[in-house]
């Protein structure tokens, strides 16, 4: 008997005319997960994405801490689960054959019985989540106007910064000065709780007006971000903050605490160090969000992404040098999604190397089809440099695909640069080292540009199309700048967004050494870069 039988068919409906199992397993109220034998999660219906976040594709122990691999070797049987936000569940175990598992879900009304201890932080004496959620529950429940309430949601802005720079002690003693000053900040009947690492929540009462919870959130702002002194280090941080108002009588604390969640990416997204007040549109933004997280993950599992490549080229001998790697998604319902909708997306939540990985590796199989002496390009995101495997991708990518390391040039902007030069420019020596070439990509629209070309002596730099495009007298002026400072430098200077014949002939005057753009050749598929280049490997002067 399939072990999904008993929560999947209603017992009036006759199992022979079933619906699909895994179309009902959608609609469940309840969350239900279907695992592989090493934990990842496979299937998630939606329940589980919207109660849960995007779970697709992660370990089951990211989202329950407690959960570990003999939960799924002893056959059917039920037990408690506290997933890593806080949340109950019993969830039921169940193995569908001998590689997949099915959990289903049942959330708890009730949390189990604790001890009163279990209700305080200990590091910071702040009440922890549940508490907090009872205390919620009750000024919701209590006869008070649902409007007096208010939620602030906090986070810390720079607060792993302090941790990796001076460590975890000094970070548990900032923790308790933020603590302080948030109490400081409230009066005695608020409450102030921490829901673990830097995230933290008050709940304000009798907040008659709007004006109330923002004037406490701006109070907030500022009392977090005033300088600290922690063991002879000078520290500086900020928060941002998400309101949240209880104005609907039957909203639940458990809403209201994700109305507050929903408003703190938003002032986060404002550029941090401010608030923003919860509206009903960002629900709406948030679950697309959500939605699209979800099918990155399964873009990245499925295969769904491809490359497209755009060739640059030598404007003293007319030849294609090389191209650069383009990501594409091909999405089975939207159809192609431009990176720009979602490069942002997977940077934030950390894909984005994962998915970097999969151009490096693809890329360079790829282009052992071309000429030999043809460069494929690859841009890296800064995220990749952070991660501290990017050596490793690429002398991995270049060994399993035969690829000569002079024949992959890998791209950067300013934003890899900025965070953490000094370990980037460590990195980027190492893959000079591997004889892979390096340039630098968008160049003359970030602010130490021509600082970080003193420090590492990039092979290329590549100007950004909006110098090239512009014909006013600063963009030329600018443009010959750039050439004429990259000539000096011995490096290679592409110009990029080349689209007219004009265009052509002013970066050839200005001693630009390659051109890319619509001139020289669109975006293409790998199929089509055979016949590209027996039609463009052009003789001198034809362009």
């Amino acid at each position: 008997m399939n072990a999904l039988a008993p929560f999947l068919i209603p017992l009036d409906v006759d199992p022979q005319a079933a619906p699909d199992p895994r179309h009902i397993l959608k609609l469940l109220p309840r969350p239900v997960l279907i695992i592989g034998s090493d934990g990842v999660i496979i299937y998630a219906n939606q329940a589980s994405e919207l109660s849960l976040n995007a779970v697709t594709g992660r370990g089951v122990s990211e989202l329950f801490p407690s959960y570990h691999a003999d939960l799924v070797r002893n056959g059917s049987y039920t037990t408690l689960l506290r997933s890593n936000r806080g949340d109950f569940f019993e969830a039921v175990f169940a193995p569908l054959d001998e590689q997949q598992y099915v959990i289903d879900l049942r959330p708890c009304i009730e949390a189990p019985a604790t001890h009163p201890q279990d209700n305080f932080d200990e590091l910071t004496g702040l009440v922890k989540r549940n508490s907090l959620l009872s205390h919620l529950s009750c000024a919701l429940d209590g006869g008070q106007a649902s409007s007096s309430v208010a939620i602030h949601c906090l986070d810390l802005d720079r607060f792993k910064m302090v941790n990796d720079t001076l460590g975890h002690s000094v970070g548990d003693l900032l923790l308790k000065k933020v603590a302080d000053r948030l109490k400081a900040a409230c009066r005695p009947d608020d409450v102030v709780a921490r829901l673990g690492g830097d995230e933290f929540v008050v709940l304000q009462h009798d907040v008659e007006h709007t004006a109330a919870a923002e004037t406490l959130a701006a109070r907030m702002c500022d009392l977090i971000g005033r300088t600290y002194v922690i063991n002879g280090n000078t520290i500086n941080i900020g928060t941002s903050v998400g309101i949240a108002i209880g104005a609907d009588p039957s909203i639940q604390a458990s809403d209201l605490l994700r109305n507050g969640d929903l408003a703190l990416y938003e002032a986060k997204k404002a550029g941090r160090g401010r608030f923003r007040i919860f509206e009903p549109g960002m629900d709406a933004l948030l679950l697309q969000r959500r939605e699209m997280e979800i099918d990155l993950r399964r873009a990245l599992a499925l295969k769904q992404f491809k490359l497209n490549y755009q060739p640059f080229v030598n404007v003293v001998t007319n030849r294609v040098d090389g191209f650069e790697a383009l990501l594409r998604w091909e999405h089975p319902v939207n159809g192609n999604i431009p990176p720009l909708s979602f490069i942002s997306l997977a940077e934030e939540n950390g894909l984005i190397v994962k998915i970097g990985e999969w151009v490096m590796r693809t890329a360079c199989i790829e282009a052992m089809s071309w000429p030999q002496e043809s460069v494929v390009a690859v841009n890296v995101s800064p995220l990749q440099f952070k991660a501290d495997t990017l050596l490793e991708t690429v002398a991995s990518a270049l060994n399993r695909s035969g690829l000569p390391a002079h024949r992959l040039e890998i791209e950067i902007t300013e934003g890899a640069l900025l965070d953490d030069t000094d370990n980037v420019i460590q990195t980027l020596n190492a893959l000079r080292n591997l004889g892979v070439k390096i340039s630098m990509d968008d160049f003359g629209t970030g602010y130490s540009s021509l600082s970080y070309l003193q420090k590492f002596p990039f092979n290329k730099i590549k100007i950004d199309r909006s110098f090239v495009a512009g014909s006013g007298a600063d963009s030329e002026a600018i443009l010959r700048s750039i050439a004429s400072l990259g000539t000096s430098l011995g490096m290679a200077i592409t110009a990029e967004g080349v689209e007219t014949a004009e265009q052509m002939a002013r970066i050839r005057g200005e001693r630009c050494t390659h051109a890319q753009g619509y001139l020289t050749g669109r975006p293409m598929s790998m199929d089509q870069i055979p016949a590209f280049l027996a039609e463009n490997n052009l003789k001198e002067g034809a362009l």
